[in-house]
């Protein structure tokens, strides 16, 4: 795919399928992901793949978050809360392992290396033919959750990657027209 096209198409799939990517496929996602902007090379990202159980096992977790922020959450809530992974075949958290008090490289250029670095995977699974959807959400920013993934106490999570095979139809993107973006002082 040229990149041009590649740059200008990409659209989030919020509908997935089976089979997850294969070894290879993941190869070339996360190579993508390592050429990152990398200030100092910090390489502060880190990634946990999540299929086959181990979706389960994420849904488990979701659930348990949700318990804790409220013990009188229904079975509703809970269940849901584990079918939110199943979504897709793969997942993929992206967390920011952010190193504190460099004065060249604050935290927040460390979060958004770590950002590129989902963007990356995101922008190759297009380019392999897979779908991918970005999700963020109050787990990302949950204590439970964070727990269990074994964050530290300065690292952030990104991002949940869900990623598969295109289900569905793509949505129309929309007309942006740069000019609206730009602001130029000439």
């Amino acid at each position: 795919m040229d990149a041009m096209t590649l740059l200008h198409e990409r659209s989030s799939m919020g509908k997935l399928m089976g089979p997850p990517p294969d070894a290879a496929q993941c190869e070339a996602l996360y190579r993508a992901a390592l050429r990152a902007p990398d200030h100092k090379e910090l390489t502060p990202w880190r990634f946990i793949e999540f299929s086959g159980k181990g979706l389960d096992r994420l849904g488990e977790l979701f659930a348990e978050a949700e318990y804790r922020d409220d013990p009188h959450s229904g079975d509703d809530t809970l269940n849901a809360a584990r079918k939110k992974p199943l979504r897709a075949p793969m997942v993929i958290a992206v967390i920011a392992k952010v190193t504190p008090d460099l004065p060249k490289v604050p935290p927040v250029e460390q979060v958004i290396s770590a950002g590129c670095a989902a963007h990356g995977i995101v922008l190759a699974a297009h380019a392999l033919g897979l779908g991918a959807m970005w999700r963020s959400g109050h787990y990302a920013f949950n204590s439970t959750v964070r727990k269990g993934l074994g964050l530290g106490e300065h690292d952030e999570i990104v991002g949940f990657l869900y990623l598969g095979q295109l289900a569905g139809r793509h949505k129309p993107l929309p007309e942006r027209d740069p000019a609206d973006f730009v602001e130029r002082w000439d």
